[in-house]
């Protein structure tokens, strides 16, 4: 029987099936890539000159033989997503040979400065993941705790502060990230540092972020403002100092301050206390003086689905631990409520962008 005029089709509601499969097998993408990942099949790849069959690759990252159908599979679904590539074709007589492509290239440990992986293992960390298992009773919760704290009993910073291992990870996740990110910045608005004297990189942990600064324009002194446990622990460098402070207190002077990543941390209330300490930090905009911001504004960059997807995604996913991914019209107000004049928005980093904030 045909249906009604109202009514779906059958090739509708077979569609409408396959979408919610695929949105309810979401998690799947992320734990083959967090097993490949955690198999170092990447650098396995990489270190065979680029391309394995499927029992090479067994072999040599240590899978018994009855693990190799599960690894095909497995490899199936990496290459289907386009994480990897297939090079030669299975046939009834040849192995499949698996290859990288540019984005599983971001994932090999030797090419340092373009290496992902810390910053993806922090994002499928268990202590990060296993939060969301709980959002529904978190939302009918009536407390403000955030959902991370839920789940744990402390915060995502009191964690940090508390536990060596979930500490190195998020350090290790912000510097694989500034040495990702900072060189493509250099490249595309790399005019930003020009003419600043003296630079505080903000909460900037071990100095990723600074070093790749200071090393582009050697005349700037350079500085790093962060928690003493973090600060304990950052390697010395002559190009770059150590200060070790609380941000929501006390922001050192100088000529401009750089944050990235930071706000995306804080609420509306936290981030305009931080934006009022960095304004007394600086001198008056005819004297040079700004802020460079580094982070999400949502709705801008490329005009793709995956680009939309991935921040509101992001989003998400930082609301986890009290985090905002903000809409311009949102920076506009805290700029405007801690006292900033102008901004201006640059969206050349993908799902992120640079801001000039001017006092």
């Amino acid at each position: 029987m045909a249906p009604t005029q109202d009514e779906p089709s059958s090739q509708e509601l077979l569609q409408a099936q396959v979408d919610l499969w695929h949105y309810a097998l979401g998690f799947v993408k992320s734990m083959a890539l967090k097993c490949a990942m955690e198999l170092q099949i990447p650098n396995t790849i990489q270190g065979h000159g680029g391309s394995m069959t499927p029992l090479e690759l067994a072999t040599k990252i240590g899978l018994h033989p009855c693990k190799l159908p599960r690894l095909r599979r497995l490899m199936r679904v990496l290459t289907v997503l386009g994480i990897f590539v297939i090079h030669e074709a299975a046939s009834a007589d040849k192995e499949v040979v698996y290859g990288l492509t540019p984005t599983t290239r971001l994932l090999v440990s030797d090419e340092f400065k373009s290496n992902l992986f810390p910053i993806l293992s922090l994002m499928l960390d268990s202590t990060i993941i296993s939060p969301f298992f709980g959002m529904h009773s978190w939302f009918l919760d009536e407390c403000s705790t955030s959902l991370f704290k839920k789940a744990h009993g402390i915060t995502f910073w009191e964690m940090a502060g508390q536990h060596e291992t979930h500490n190195q990870l998020i350090n290790n996740a912000m510097v694989s990230d500034s040495n990702f990110l900072m060189d493509i910045i250099l490249r595309e608005c790399g005019d930003v540092f020009l003419g600043i004297n003296s630079l505080i990189d903000v909460a900037g942990g071990h100095g990723g972020a600074a070093r790749a600064i200071a090393k582009a324009f050697p005349h700037m002194k350079c500085t790093v403002l962060d928690l003493p446990h973090v600060v304990a622990e950052a390697p010395t460098d002559g190009n770059v100092s150590f200060i070790s402070g609380d941000m929501f207190k006390y922001i050192p002077p100088a000529n401009a301050l750089f944050l990235k990543w930071i706000f995306h941390d804080w609420g509306d209330e936290d981030s305009v206390k931080i934006l009022k300490k960095c304004k007394e930090a600086i001198p008056p905009r005819d004297a040079g003086g700004k802020v460079i911001i580094v982070d999400m504004v949502v709705g801008s960059g490329p005009n793709e689905i995956v680009t939309r997807e991935t921040q509101v995604l992001y989003d998400l996913f930082i609301m986890c631990i009290e985090g905002i991914e903000r809409e311009e019209f949102k920076w506009k107000k805290i700029f405007m409520e801690a006292g900033f004049s102008d901004y201006k928005i640059m969206s050349v980093l993908g799902v992120r962008s640079v801001i000039e904030l001017y006092p």
